[in-house]
């Protein structure tokens, strides 16, 4: 796979890093016992999106890329499952998550459709 671009310059892993800083500034407001529990995994399952999407894009071929794609996706759904969880903790369900969850899902529409071309085009 010739690369034409780089990593930064595609729009999914833009929005990437954007998830990851808002899921950093939400963590922040949880309560401290949930630093190293749920903060922490939220905060690995975000930071793994951009990051997969970077390296994925900086392999030899588009089989490494979309399996690295495929790997981002699945962080996303971890993030996914991990929100689900803070929202129906008491101590978090203050919190608004709207603005993450449609980013998320955003993201996660974004892999799905990356994913697909490239595996269509393989």
């Amino acid at each position: 796979m010739t690369i034409t671009k780089s990593y930064k310059d595609l729009i999914v892993w833009q929005k990437g890093v954007e998830l990851s800083v808002l899921v950093y500034e939400l963590t922040e407001k949880f309560p401290n016992e949930e630093r190293y529990a749920l903060t922490s995994q939220m905060r690995r399952a975000a930071v793994s999106i951009p990051s997969n999407i970077a390296e994925g894009r900086c392999r030899s071929t588009k089989k490494d890329f979309c399996q690295f794609l495929h790997i981002a996706l699945g962080s996303a759904a971890e993030l996914e499952t991990q929100i689900e969880i803070a929202k129906r903790i008491s101590k978090t369900s203050n919190i608004s998550y709207t603005t993450i969850e449609a980013l998320l899902t955003e993201v996660m529409k974004m892999l799905n459709a990356l994913i697909s071309k490239l595996e269509a085009n393989a």
